[in-house]
């Protein structure tokens, strides 16, 4: 009588189960869809001016066309949702290096849509890096004077993007010349290579923590999708595959056995996140990932380490020229001095979340609440029940939750009204990994949406980015 209930329950809990998840992926995605569609939508019938181009929430306008990318996206895009389902069964070596090599193929591709200056175009621009960059001749002159010429009305103010950021950002490309690959398409493909390293350092993260069936099940969302459109072209995916590192060498020493090798590699993650404080004034919102990943590890003795590291960059700016704490007011009288200050806030605070949502692809919705369902489920057992039974779930719950709450203070600041989609390309990744918590079912469903969106974003629309 025990041996044939069993198969009747299943078969009553599993429709039930079924039910569950599809409620769940349909109000994490139609959260996603509504706020894309209200973003475009309401400013489209309305006549509400965004100063966003023609196409808010993305700073962007519709431009349908085709390119030489284009069959190879297409076929990247096929090869995606075959191989995906497999990608989980794959010894781990062989799965970084594809995923590393797809997110290469992919970038490549869906930027060369524009051709081959598709690869190095929006790098060239007179508000981005690379032009101020070939025209650096003294590193510690450029640090002393960064700070005199933030203000919009200071003689020879810096570009827009060299404004707003910190010199980390510019000094990267100045190696880059420095190197002989200051060429807009060759410091393009650089920034490709980089940006796709950010996949690889996620999932490390995620199996250094005991996360690795999750991580296996996530790596197609990481490696295909919308957010590689603004990732190979932009300087904000260097800062993200830093900060991805960052959190590599702490999850490393948050888990190793030594004292040596935990404050070793403690330091070395304090040096990178410090390098991300240099990149971005946004990016020190990273310390919560920090003290996501010490405390899903169990683990705070590397803090130290890691905060000695941040203070050795942040300092040495100081020293040098620079100091981050007197940039920050000025860089803000800068931002609002400038076209931020026309941009309303009722539109962008969550238009913001809509351009986000286009950058990630929809099914980051999916993720995300799966990530609060499984951490408030776990919840109403009590937390300390649940913090002893942590497992890969758990712990990939904990990393999403926190990255989304650094996502809604960065939003709450107002610092960043419009230009998400290439300004939180650092978040993207944690928020998906959210989506090796779906049922397989759902993963085969969400990678064809994710590989269709950016087909149809990068060929309908040209981001200025």
């Amino acid at each position: 009588m025990i041996r044939s209930a069993t198969p009747a329950v299943a078969r009553r809990t599993a429709p039930s189960a079924t039910r569950r998840w599809g409620r769940i992926v349909a109000i994490g995605v139609g959260s996603c869809v509504v706020l894309i569609a209200a973003a475009v939508l309401i400013p489209l019938l309305t006549g509400w001016q965004t100063h966003a181009q023609s196409f808010p929430p993305l700073h962007a306008r519709l431009q349908a066309r085709v390119g030489p990318g284009t069959p190879a996206a297409v076929l990247l895009a096929v090869l995606a949702v075959v191989y995906a389902p497999r990608a989980a069964t794959w010894r781990w070596r062989r799965l970084l290096v594809a995923v590393f090599a797809f997110g290469v193929a992919w970038m490549v591709s869906l930027a060369a849509v524009d051709g081959v200056s598709g690869l190095g175009a929006v790098l060239e621009s007179h508000g981005e890096y690379l032009q101020t960059a070939r025209r650096v001749d003294d590193v510690f002159a450029l640090l002393r004077e960064y700070i005199s010429r933030i203000p919009l009305h200071s003689r020879d103010h810096w570009p827009v993007h060299l404004a707003g950021h910190p010199p980390g950002a510019v000094l990267f490309f100045v190696l880059l010349v420095r190197l002989g690959l200051g060429s807009a398409v060759v410091a393009g493909l650089v920034v490709i290579v980089v940006a796709a390293t950010t996949a690889v350092a996620v999932l490390i993260v995620l199996r250094r923590l005991g996360a690795e069936h999750v991580a296996r099940r996530a790596a197609p969302f990481l490696a295909a999708g919308p957010a590689a459109i603004w990732m190979g072209v932009s300087a904000d995916a260097v800062f993200a595959a830093t900060a991805a590192w960052a959190a590599c060498a702490l999850a490393i020493a948050a888990t190793s056995r030594t004292r040596i090798a935990a404050l070793s590699w403690g330091m070395l993650s304090g040096l990178l996140f410090g390098w991300c404080v240099m990149f971005s004034y946004g990016l020190p919102l990273l310390g919560l990932l920090v003290l996501a990943i010490l405390w899903v590890a169990r683990s705070w003795m590397p803090l130290p380490a890691v905060l000695a590291g941040g203070a050795v960059v942040v300092l040495g700016f100081a020293v040098a020229g620079f100091a981050w704490w007197e940039a920050l007011p000025v860089l803000q009288r800068r931002y609002w001095d400038g076209i931020a200050s026309s941009r309303p806030g009722a539109y962008w605070t969550w238009a913001d979340l809509a351009a986000l949502s286009v950058s990630a692809g929809p099914w980051v919705g999916a993720g995300v609440a799966v990530a609060v369902v499984e951490v408030l489920g776990r919840r109403g057992r009590g937390l300390r029940a649940a913090g002893r039974r942590r497992d890969g779930r758990w712990t990939t719950a904990i990393l999403t939750l926190a990255v989304l709450l650094i996502v809604l203070l960065a939003d709450a600041s107002q610092m960043s009204r419009a230009e998400v989609e290439r300004i939180w390309l650092p978040f993207v990744p944690w928020l998906l990994a959210s989506t090796g918590l779906l049922p397989a079912r759902w993963r085969r469903v969400g990678i064809v949406v994710q590989v269709c969106a950016a087909l149809v974003v990068q060929h309908l629309i040209w981001s200025q980015w």
